[in-house]
């Protein structure tokens, strides 16, 4: 007796069905992660934040803020990547449309957000030295290198 062949238009339609899922399940394990990431950065970011209240150094507000920002930048690169993940099984030109859209958004948001970043660190080693110096302590050194 012959192995019965199954049919070859039947066989692409469940390995499609496989991907599609596959690809579901990892677009929700890389959200499940950005969301993670957004979670221990608030938590990190209060916990300092109370510290910094208890002990009354409003001066590491700027930090504090500089930490939560990394934390979002981070958690953004795994958004994107989870749309990126859903244009890859899209099914229709709108949903494609408007995943690409919410790309856009968060990469914009990422891009501004690493630039307040930046910014950020500039003012604060800026005010490390201006502080050092007052102080008749050796300033900080530079790290524009970064």
């Amino acid at each position: 007796m012959l192995p019965r062949v199954e049919n070859p238009i039947t066989l692409f339609a469940r390995t499609e069905t496989g991907v599609v899922t596959g690809v579901q399940w990892l677009k929700l394990g890389v959200e499940v992660v950005g969301a993670l990431i957004i979670a221990l950065g608030i938590l990190t970011a209060g916990g300092l934040l109370v510290r910094a209240l208890l002990a009354r150094r409003t001066a590491d507000f700027t930090a504090i803020r500089l930490t939560l920002a990394r934390y979002l930048a981070l958690a953004l690169e795994f958004q994107l990547g989870a749309d990126i993940l859903s244009t890859a099984i899209a099914p229709s030109w709108e949903q494609i449309g408007k995943l690409g859209a919410i790309a856009v958004i968060r990469t914009a948001l990422n891009f501004f957000l690493s630039k307040e970043m930046e910014a950020e660190r500039e003012q604060t080693h800026h005010e490390k030295r201006v502080v050092a110096r007052s102080n008749g302590t050796p300033a900080p050194p530079d790290d524009s290198a970064r």
